[in-house]
């Protein structure tokens, strides 16, 4: 099979990598396409992934180019990991949020409907090349914000573009090894969009077990989502939330631990990425140098991660358990077989509604739990959300259609009604200042001046 990644220079390549050459059943990915506009990033991501498959005789081969229509001939799955603005962009949308007093988040508030307006352009015209240059092919998208992305591209390419994002799956075996069961025989009852929703139970033999964790305030507070939103809160709700919900639940309290922070993440990530890719990009580079810095920024970059959250829990440094790898690579690996091999396999992803949550309509993209098969992914049948996660989920969604709506027509007033819409931008004023700020920083934005 034949494997071509949309970002092909990004940091988080090689953890797709490392899972492809982990893979040795037959039908595996033989040739990876590696595609980005910057050349530079990818010969250093080219030199990383040539270090991953030194000694391994059967690694899949790498080939890199910078043609969009050429990296897409012939493929049988395409990943998408674009970031359009780069790391600088999203240091832009938090400093320009920041400063009106709301959050800046990549994927949350009003830095996620940022790059949703600077990114669906973009994502829209890859879908239409990928259904003219390679209709055949499995378009996974791991581009942010991932749900309105997805959504998006399912405009021209159906049900064969699905959302992944490892955030649901590493809460979900969290919580299942805290219940003393492997995460692969636990049900996980997930619902909500990306980067919001909620563990509501987890069936270990057609018995929820939940409660029994809800119970346990010691066990509760022992795992990154307890600490963070703490006991009293999870018993409160019933369910355990996504850690992106921390955003809505201490907003407040998280946009004071931003402002008052040395640098923001976006900051801190472009300074720290602008240093890898210099070292890694040299010409001198002796074998597997590449790939030690690679190792070396990315643990320092998952030890930081949420830095800002955990602070305003006090929570301290992340535990060891949460930093290790197998998230949405595995996932992607997970979802390439189930489809490319039809073996049935139930993952939690992004895809259209189709009647799941009778709140949304049908092409609406949800995160929930899916079969997935040689046909794609379907979603699971699940209960209604309970009232004080209805009024998030639409709210947000109907952020995100704004959002879509924006970035066809251009028109400065839909892009104002996306940012006054999300419940985490509390102004009209504030709204309207955001798209000002936005447009004059962002080149891609200049349509909404």
């Amino acid at each position: 099979m034949r494997l071509t990644i949309l970002g092909g220079g990004g940091f988080r390549v090689p953890l797709v990598y490392g899972a492809l050459l982990g893979d040795r059943a037959e039908g595996r990915v033989s040739h990876v396409t590696l595609y980005d506009e910057d050349s530079g990033r990818l010969r250093a991501m080219a030199r990383v992934l040539a270090d991953q498959a030194a000694g391994i005789a059967d690694a899949p081969a790498v080939t890199a180019t910078t043609d969009l229509d050429e990296a897409l001939r012939g493929a049988d799955f395409v990943f998408s990991a674009i970031r359009v603005g780069g790391l600088e962009g999203r240091a832009a949308d938090e400093r320009i949020a920041l400063a009106e007093g709301v959050l800046g988040q990549e994927t949350v508030g009003a830095g996620g409907i940022a790059y949703g307006l600077r990114t669906v352009p973009v994502a829209r015209e890859i879908a239409r090349r990928v259904a003219r240059t390679a209709p055949d092919a499995w378009v996974i998208n791991f581009t942010n914000p991932a749900g309105v992305v997805t959504e998006a591209m399912a405009e021209e390419l159906g049900d064969r573009v699905i959302g992944i994002c490892d955030s649901p799956v590493g809460l979900g075996r969290r919580i299942a090894r805290l219940l003393g069961a492997r995460p692969e025989d636990a049900w996980i009852d997930y619902v909500g969009l990306n980067h919001l929703g909620w563990v509501r139970g987890l069936r270990i033999g057609g018995r929820d077990e939940l409660p029994r964790l809800l119970a346990d305030a010691r066990a509760l507070e022992s795992f990154e989502e307890g600490r963070l939103f703490g006991a009293e809160w999870l018993r409160s709700l019933g369910a355990i939330p996504n850690e992106y919900l921390h955003y809505y639940y201490f907003n407040r309290d998280t946009v004071r631990a931003y402002q008052e922070a040395e640098q923001t993440r976006g900051a801190f990530l472009r300074d720290q990425q602008r240093g890898f890719y210099a070292e890694a990009g040299r010409p001198d580079q002796a074998p597997g140098a590449a790939l030690a810095a690679w190792d070396r920024t990315r643990a320092e970059r998952e030890a930081t991660y949420m830095s800002e959250n955990r602070e305003v829990a006090g929570v301290g440094a992340r535990e060891e358990s949460d930093l290790e790898s197998g998230g949405y690579e595995q996932v992607a690996l997970a979802l390439m077989r189930a489809i490319a091999r039809d073996e049935r396999a139930t993952l939690i992803l992004n895809v259209r509604n189709r009647g799941t949550l009778s709140v949304l309509d049908a092409e609406a993209v949800i995160e929930v739990p899916c079969l997935v098969d040689a046909n794609g992914a379907h979603p699971v049948a699940v209960d209604p959300l309970p009232l004080h996660a209805v009024g998030l989920v639409t709210s947000v969604k109907a952020a995100e259609r704004e959002v879509l709506a924006a970035a066809a027509s251009g028109s400065r007033a839909d892009a104002v009604k996306a940012f006054a819409l999300h419940p985490l931008v509390d102004s009209v004023g504030v709204a309207r200042r955001l798209v000002t700020g936005y447009a004059a920083e962002h080149p891609g934005l200049g349509y909404l001046r």
